[in-house]
Formats: C-alpha cells, sequence, structure tokens
C-alpha cells in the first residue's frame, strides 16, 4: 500500500464512501434548505456552485484533511519560490513569474526572474505595435493583415484558444490563424486564406527543432520565397518564439525578431510567455496584460485562501474523490460559449499530459488511479451529440458547466435560451427522473396500460451524476486569465494529492523516437525492416500501394 493510500484522511474516506453511497442529491437538497449557500464561492466575478455532487460537509472536510495529510501548502509555496519541483528534469515550474504583477521578486536559483520576464514582455508590447499601427511592414511595403502561428501542442492550443476565446477584442483587419498538424493540408488550407505580402508567421518551438513544426514552417518559408521572389523576404515576414538563435538566424529570422523564454517554463503552461506573441499581435499587448493579470489574481487566491475557501483546491480534491473512490475514469467541460469552443481541447493537454502518470515522485508505480479522460464540447451542441450517455449511461461522469451572464453578441431570446438549457443540464444530471414522475408524464400525454408500461423503463433516468458550475459576468481577457489558471492549480492540487511530477511528460517522447526511427523506411524501403511483425507489414503495405 502506498504512502499515500495509508494517510488516515484517505482510509477515512474509504469508509465515508460506503456510508453515503447510497444518498442522492435529491434527498441532499430536501434535507438542507441552506445547501447551495454553503456549497458555493464567489472570486473576483467568477462564480463557482458545486452544490450539485455527491457531498456532504464530512466529505469535504475529508477532502481537505488529506489535502493537509499530503502537506499541499508546502508544496504550493515551494512551486511559488521556484524551488526545483520538476524533479526528472531538474526544473522550477515558475509560469505564475510570467503573469506576476506584483512588484515583489520571484527567485529563481538566487536570481530574481523578473527583470528577464518584463524585457521579455517589453519586447512583445514594442513588436506588437509596430505591427498593428503599421511601422512593421511586409517586403513589398504593405501592412500585415494575417498572423500565422506555426506550433503544435502547447505552442499552439494556448494561443489558439485564447485567441478564439476573446475574438470580440480582435479587430477585422487583422486575422490569427494556426497551423500544427504536420498533415500539409493543414498548411495549404491556411495558406489559400492568405495574401504573401501581408502575411506574418510566428514560428514556436523552443529548441527550434520540432519535427511537425519545422517541416511546416521550412514549407511556410517555401511558400512565401516563391510567392514573393526573395529569400530576403523571409526577415520581415518570420519571427521566433525560441531559444536556438543559430538555428533561427539559419532560418532567416533577424535576431531582434527572436523571442525568448526559459527552461522553467512548460510547453502547456507556455501560453503567458513569448508563446503567447500571436495573442499580443491579435488582441494588442493591454488586452495580454489583463489576461496576464486575471492569472495573477487567481494565482494570489489559490496561495492565500484557506483550504476549504479556495477555488482550484476544491475542484481538484472534488475530482480526486470521484477518480479515486467512486472509480469514474473521465470528466466532461462543457463551455456553453462558443468562443470557448476550443478551451476543453486546451485543458485536455494541461490535465492528461500533466497527470497522466503512473511513477510516483518516489520513482514507484502508482497502486491507485491518476489523471481523468477530459474531453467536452461547447453548449449547447453537446447536448445533441453526448449528453445522452452521460444522462443515461451506465457510468457516472462528472462535468463542469461554464457560462457567461451576459453575451458579447445580444441577439433576441438567444443569451437566455443559452442559460436555460446550461442551467436545465445540471439539475437534469442531478434530479433524473423517477419511475413515478415518468408515469405521471406518460399519463398526462395519453398513454396507458401495457404501452406505458412497455416504455416506462426508457423514461426513467437514474440522476445524481454530479456537477459543478462556474458563472461569470462577461468573457474578456482578466476572466479567461483566472478560468486558465484556476484550471491550472486545480491540476497541480491533484499532482500533490496522487504525489506524481505534473511538469514532465516521458510518454510522449517514446512515439517521436519511433517515428524518427520510421521515417527513413516510409521514405525508402530498407532491406529489412525491423519492427513488431504490424509495423514491419504496414510500412510494406505502404510500398506497395504507395504508387496507386
Amino acid at each position: 500500500m502506498s504512502k499515500v493510500t495509508r494517510t488516515p484522511a484517505w482510509q477515512a474516506l474509504l469508509q465515508h464512501h460506503k456510508d453515503i453511497a447510497e444518498l442522492t442529491m435529491r434527498q441532499m437538497f430536501d434535507d438542507d434548505a441552506m445547501r447551495f449557500e454553503k456549497f458555493s464561492l464567489q472570486l473576483d466575478g467568477i462564480f463557482l456552485d458545486y452544490s450539485k455532487n455527491r457531498i456532504t460537509t464530512q466529505t469535504m472536510q475529508l477532502l481537505m484533511q488529506l489535502a493537509q495529510q499530503a502537506a499541499l501548502p508546502a508544496h504550493t509555496a515551494a512551486m511559488f519560490k521556484g524551488e526545483k519541483i520538476n524533479h526528472t528534469e531538474q526544473r522550477a515550474a515558475l509560469h505564475t513569474a510570467l503573469r506576476n504583477r506584483s512588484n515583489q521578486p520571484v527567485l529563481f536559483e538566487g536570481r530574481d526572474v523578473m527583470p528577464a520576464v518584463h524585457s521579455v514582455l517589453a519586447r512583445m508590447r514594442s513588436f506588437s505595435d509596430a505591427v498593428r499601427n503599421g511601422t512593421h511592414l511586409g517586403f513589398t511595403g504593405k501592412a500585415i493583415t494575417d498572423i500565422i502561428n506555426i506550433g503544435i501542442g502547447g505552442s499552439d492550443l494556448g494561443p489558439l484558444m485564447v485567441c478564439q476565446a476573446l475574438k470580440p477584442y480582435g479587430r477585422d483587419e487583422l486575422r490569427a490563424h494556426f497551423v500544427s498538424n504536420v498533415d500539409a493540408s493543414h498548411l495549404v488550407e491556411i495558406l489559400k486564406k492568405v495574401d504573401a505580402s501581408s502575411t506574418l508567421f510566428v514560428i514556436s518551438s523552443k529548441t527550434f527543432t520540432t519535427q511537425e513544426t519545422l517541416t511546416n514552417a521550412h514549407s511556410a518559408r517555401a511558400w512565401l520565397v516563391a510567392q514573393l521572389g526573395d529569400e530576403a523576404a523571409v526577415a520581415q515576414h518570420f519571427v521566433a518564439v525560441s531559444t536556438n538563435l543559430a538555428a533561427t538566424a539559419q532560418f532567416g529570422i533577424a535576431a531582434q525578431n527572436v523571442f525568448e523564454f526559459w527552461d522553467w517554463v512548460g510547453g502547456r503552461y507556455s501560453l503567458w510567455s513569448a508563446i503567447g506573441l500571436p495573442i499580443a499581435l491579435y488582441l494588442g499587448m493591454d488586452q495580454f496584460e489583463q489576461l496576464l493579470a486575471g492569472g495573477h489574481a487567481m494565482d494570489e487566491h489559490f496561495r492565500h485562501a484557506p483550504l476549504e475557501k479556495n477555488m482550484p483546491v476544491i475542484l481538484a480534491m472534488l475530482g480526486v474523490w470521484y477518480g479515486n473512490f467512486f472509480g469514474d475514469t473521465s470528466s466532461g467541460l462543457f463551455p456553453y460559449d462558443f468562443y470557448l469552443n476550443r478551451f476543453a481541447a486546451f485543458l485536455q493537454q494541461l490535465d492528461m499530459e500533466s497527470n497522466g502518470k503512473s511513477i510516483d515522485r518516489d520513482g514507484k508505480p502508482v497502486d491507485y488511479d491518476t489523471g481523468m479522460v477530459v474531453w467536452g464540447e461547447s453548449g449547447s451542441n453537446g447536448q445533441h451529440a453526448f449528453y445522452q450517455l452521460i444522462h443515461q449511461g451506465t457510468r457516472m461522469i462528472p462535468a463542469d458547466f461554464l457560462v457567461a451572464l451576459r453575451s458579447h453578441n445580444p441577439l433576441g431570446d438567444h443569451h437566455a435560451i443559452l442559460l436555460a438549457n446550461c442551467f436545465a443540464q445540471s439539475a437534469a444530471l442531478m434530479l433524473g427522473k423517477t419511475k413515478h414522475e415518468a408515469r405521471a408524464e406518460l399519463n398526462a400525454q395519453g398513454l396507458h396500460g401495457e404501452a406505458l408500461e412497455k416504455l416506462l423503463p426508457h423514461k426513467v433516468f437514474q440522476g445524481n451524476n454530479p456537477s459543478n458550475t462556474l458563472l461569470f459576468e462577461q468573457l474578456n481577457p482578466h476572466t479567461l486569465g483566472m478560468l486558465i489558471a484556476l484550471y491550472e492549480h486545480k491540476v497541480f492540487v491533484q499532482s500533490v494529492i496522487w504525489n506524481i511530477n505534473p511538469f514532465d511528460q516521458w510518454g510522449v517522447e517514446l512515439g517521436k523516437q519511433l517515428a524518427h526511427k520510421i521515417l527513413p523506411e516510409i521514405q525508402h524501403l530498407p532491406d529489412e525492416l525491423k519492427h513488431d511483425a504490424s509495423t514491419n507489414g504496414l510500412i510494406a503495405y505502404y510500398h506497395q500501394h504507395k504508387s496507386r
């Protein structure tokens, strides 16, 4: 038995789960008129309702005891102090320093990192202002109208999600595009939409060696040179976010147009760094700094609020409750906001790449579940796709609903209908529909006798499915920054409980290593293939049929 599962709180939670397993949330609400007030929390324009969870006051007390026994406050302090908590790579995880809006220094190896952070932010402001006000022109003298970010993983998902989420803060004469997939179709379809003479490419790769990113970058470079007829055009149309100045210079990017970030910035936490340059270009640096301010506000709350009133801690511990004591394997993320339609994809990487681990910080295999499959779609589209499984399937799937009180696009009853659907779905998941209620409904519809009895089982909903609802006044840069940091800290808290390192991703590397071995064999079939029989067969099949 691991030290995590041996803690008194873990053992108490195992018993507590048995004690309340048969309780329904319907009954909990009937028994406690103050349940909504007890299990809700407001922070700087964000309201969290977590009353629709299979919890009692005792549940939350035990979960907070588990957090204390896992030394969560000490681990949190170590992260903010710049200790090398990413022990497998001997790195700090100081993404919080990138959005530090205070005048307080942040030390790493005895040196304050804030002067370097402020220097890069100043360079981002200078360059983004120059592009937006027409000072930085293309090779033929045209103003920039299109920005194409070329990256993958955290260098794509974060900036893409933010630019999409904050589209109302952009402007029509400047468009942002994102290319990540090494499938040439992704790049080709984007290039069809733009004019080379007014397009700026941002190549985001810390090492400037990422295969997918560099493949797309070199193809984009060749396209630009072919369109404009001069290699010299590259310097006006390409910038990089990287630390490899030699490689960027060889590519043709001027040194002053290379923006750095640091080893203590993990890819999936990097949108706050120069990786956010496309955000600054598209929205303007003032809006980017509002995003940083929102992240900092959530950081301060996470650092200083007591655990039982701490929004990231509450969400994290509820996830632990369902994952480790109910045995749930996935969680849904359903933003009822069209502009947040890439938020679930962003959180997939944040959560699953961070906490998809089976070895603990001591190098031992875990004997408990870690992480969850995170998935979702914006409402109300999801209601017509997968909600049936959540309502009447055999698995319990905890869900988070997110919705703004005010729309950026007030039009008739659209937003009222959206809100009604969001609130109704969480209520339906909690309440379900009893056999008695279903029978009364069918009777009212004129159905009786054998026909009613035949249909009745299909109309019953078990209910008792948990969810959280996050309300915010309107989606703006500050609020979005808070939401992103909220989920970052949720993931971190769970990693502490599970005693795993959320800041490495060694599992990603194996596929890359094998791809490097297989690529030459795809290009030229060798005399002998030395993989497993399936992989050998697939490579051989490709060569037999590629000419067709």
